[in-house]
């Protein structure tokens, strides 16, 4: 186990529960790689927390969830007639965002399934348009509606589109009060609550739930060996020269683990895209900078990560940490995986 989180259990829990107390009505998003610390252990906590529903990503990671945790499981994904992996269980809650596939559910071997109506918001993902929702209400048949969700981008403020919505449900014949809600601020949240008391506002939160203490969250990585090298030295697979004299550090942890793996970014601004021009132009010339701090300083890679494992290079200047030290790790927790995870 050389790539590890390490979790200080108890500032970590203390984090999640002052977010859960002060978000009435939170409903946890526990899906993909679980922010970086499992599924499993993510649905565990929800179940100690006392909380009655958490929401998945997909129908795939629906029976784990049930096993983990004893309250509803609600899916995010739109429900579709194609899909092959979706289970009966009474705790389940599906997401419906066509009139087709409301119909589809409610004529299917599970005519009294629990569903969410998903509203299409500017993000313009999934769910009805507000023009369809009598058409939606006429499809239900049977089917038992938990509640109206909105997904909401992550961009600028939510406030305003959240109201529309909210105003939308109460003139609909959608008959629920329950209004599910992602990516609203606190503030936004205590707002839509006084501008809407007869709705019951549960937020959807993942990262602000999770990786709301970073730093309760620890990632270290071991020195696997060390070489010295000289300036014009080749190294590696692709046989790149080092810039100058230094150390040649290989080190726990490569693309398998998430490392050298980013989304992409909209470059918005002219200093954002010079900062980005700039950076191209360094990773064109075989300069990539690592997440790896050693010596007080995020150093550069000696040349891409490799599956399990990266080489980067150190200035003779710095001083070097021998085999077997762990050096420090900067991680994007959404497409981390560790090797083991510590809690304690």
């Amino acid at each position: 186990m050389t790539f590890e989180l390490d979790i200080d259990a108890e500032r970590w829990r203390r984090g999640l529960r002052a977010v859960v107390e002060s978000t009435p009505g939170i409903v946890p998003v526990i899906k993909g790689n679980g922010y970086g610390l499992g599924r499993d252990l993510l649905a565990t906590e929800a179940k100690e927390l006392g909380l009655d529903v958490i929401a998945v990503g997909t129908y795939a990671e629906v029976p784990a969830a049930l096993a983990a945790f004893g309250g509803d499981v609600m899916v995010l994904t739109p429900w579709r007639p194609f899909f092959t992996d979706v289970i009966h269980d009474e705790r389940i809650i599906h997401t419906v965002g066509r009139v087709e596939d409301i119909a589809a559910l409610a004529a299917g071997p599970d005519p009294t399934a629990r569903v969410l109506l998903e509203g299409e918001t500017s993000m313009a993902r999934h769910g009805l348009d507000r023009h369809e929702l009598a058409a939606a209400v006429a499809a239900l048949g049977d089917l038992r509606v938990e509640g109206f969700a909105i997904h909401l981008p992550m961009a600028g403020t939510n406030l305003r589109e959240a109201e529309n919505w909210a105003a939308a449900l109460e003139t609909s014949q959608v008959e629920t009060t329950t209004f599910y809600a992602s990516h609203l601020t606190s503030a936004e949240l205590t707002i839509l609550r006084e501008r809407r008391p007869q709705l019951d506002i549960r937020p959807r939160i993942g990262t602000g739930l999770w990786l709301g203490d970073l730093g309760a969250l620890h990632v270290r990585a071991t020195v696997l060996d060390t070489h010295l090298v000289a300036r014009g030295e080749r190294v590696g697979y692709r046989q790149r020269p080092m810039p100058r004299d230094g150390s040649l550090l290989i080190i726990s942890g490569g693309t398998s683990n998430g490392i050298g793996l980013e989304a992409p970014k909209a470059s918005a601004g002219v200093v954002q895209r010079g900062k980005s021009l700039a950076k191209g132009g360094l990773e064109a010339a075989g300069f990539s900078l690592s997440p790896f701090t050693i010596d007080g300083k995020q150093r550069w890679f000696a040349e891409p990560p490799h599956m399990q494992a990266s080489m980067v290079f150190l200035p003779a200047s710095a001083t070097a940490p021998q085999v077997g030290d762990r050096v420090d790790v900067a991680v994007r927790f959404t497409t981390a995986t560790f090797d083991a995870i510590n809690l304690a």
